[in-house]
């Protein structure tokens, strides 16, 4: 196929815009700064007008590096969890609630009381409880996500989000609708948005969005998703048993599955997208623990030390603080990071055996839940800059370890503007 598609990576502190092409060459980058978010007590808030100056900051800077007349669609991935109200004009009539607003009083409680255990509307910053708020406000129309605010004011009409950025709204993935339980708790369907599958097209951009942003004028808006499945749709991964791990400040396991899988006490649960379904769980292991133990030079300078052939017989967990939730849910668990070798090279790679050991046991939590065989793991984040990790995680999982693809959301989005125009994506 001709010309090429625009991922728009929609976080917390910034915007990344990418163009990608049929072949799944990355044709350029833009990015944006974005305020910060305005913090009172366990509130935290947007202006959606923030988003939009960055858009357009975005692809101004992308279509320095691309003549943007060539795009065929567009797709949005956004942050899980932040939501607006809007009147029937797309205009937002309140700031924009983020993910991690906790300011929900005893909502979460009454939640727990209606709510499925395997749905992902539990827990203090549920958006259903932050939504719950917005029902009596004049002009309502409609409680939206950031990703199907975008799509607004990019041209889509019919107020449709996708089914990941649903899911922690109360989503019901499996029946695939709004659940009879949030009328119970005050949220009529009716205030909600339509839910269709990622990947299908819900618009085309508006000519006053093609002037505001230099696109052309009537491409395919495609809905997309949340900025964590987003990420996995760029790692590459595309069939049933394909995963992605990303090492950063935690380590973070996402898996392909022909079956959800739900285990809300390991917080674990499934995003579909479309006849597929990614599950996965985060371990608190990670990038936090090396980081009170060694400086980004010094692991560096360690690493030509560490000799994967050689274990070091260490049995460590290594948390950075009490608490684990996954592949073990245990709120008491301790750091166990002794005894401490008088060599920082030996004692480093018992860290990185230890998390290669938290790697194989989530995999195999998520086989034991109904979960496919691991065929291959993608990878991501800093922690794939280490030879000997990669060697230890290999020697592990006994599975083929790829590169991702890209480690840009964004990509993960134009994936899904592709499939908007019927054309899949596939990667070696």
């Amino acid at each position: 196929m001709h010309g090429f598609v625009i991922g728009l990576d929609l976080g917390t502190s910034g915007m990344r815009a990418v163009a990608v092409d049929a072949s799944g060459k990355i044709l350029g980058l833009g990015s944006a700064t974005l305020p910060a978010t305005r913090v009172t007590g366990s509130r935290r808030e947007q202006s959606p007008e923030d988003w939009w100056n960055g858009c357009r900051t975005a692809l101004d800077e992308l279509g320095q590096k691309v003549d943007l007349a060539g795009a065929q669609a567009i797709a949005v991935d956004a942050t899980s969890g932040t939501i607006l109200p809007v009147d029937h004009h797309n205009r937002p009539l309140a700031l924009a609630r983020m993910y991690d607003d906790a300011d929900t009083a005893d909502l979460a409680a009454k939640i727990k009381a209606l709510a499925p255990r395997e749905s992902a509307a539990h827990g203090a910053t549920s958006p259903a409880a932050r939504a719950l708020a917005w029902t009596k406000l004049p002009r309502l129309h409609c409680i939206i996500h950031q990703a199907d605010w975008i799509n607004g004011c990019l041209g889509a009409t019919d107020w449709q989000t996708d089914e990941n950025n649903a899911l922690k709204t109360g989503y019901d993935p499996v029946s695939r609708r709004w659940p009879d339980w949030l009328r119970g708790f005050g949220l009529s369907p009716g205030i909600l948005p339509e839910v269709v599958p990622v990947g299908t097209p819900i618009g085309q951009v508006s000519g006053q969005a093609a002037i505001a942003l230099g696109l052309p004028e009537g491409i395919t808006i495609a809905a997309g998703t949340t900025d964590g499945c987003a990420t996995f749709l760029a790692s590459g991964a595309s069939a049933p048993g394909e995963a992605s791990t990303a090492l950063g400040s935690t380590i973070v396991l996402k898996l392909l599955s022909e079956r959800p899988i739900f285990a809300p006490e390991l917080g674990i649960y499934s995003h579909r997208l479309g006849d597929t379904w990614l599950a996965g769980g985060a371990s608190n292991c990670g990038g936090k623990t090396l980081l009170q133990f060694f400086t980004p030079d010094q692991l560096a300078a360690l690493e030509a030390s560490l000799d994967p052939l050689q274990p070091t017989g260490t049995d460590y967990y290594p948390l950075p603080a009490v608490g684990e939730r996954f592949p073990v849910a245990d709120a008491q668990l301790a750091p166990r990071l002794t005894p401490r070798p008088t060599s920082d090279a030996r004692f480093l790679q018992g860290i990185y055996e230890a998390f290669a050991r938290v790697e194989q046991t989530g995999y195999a939590k998520l086989a034991s839940l109904g979960g496919p065989a691991l065929r291959d793991v993608r990878h991501a984040g800093g922690g794939a800059r280490s030879a000997a990790w990669m060697s230890l995680r290999a020697a592990a999982l006994g599975v083929p370890q790829l590169p991702a693809w890209s480690e840009e959301a964004a990509a993960g989005a134009a994936r899904l503007a592709w499939r908007s125009l019927g054309h899949e994506m596939t990667f070696a």
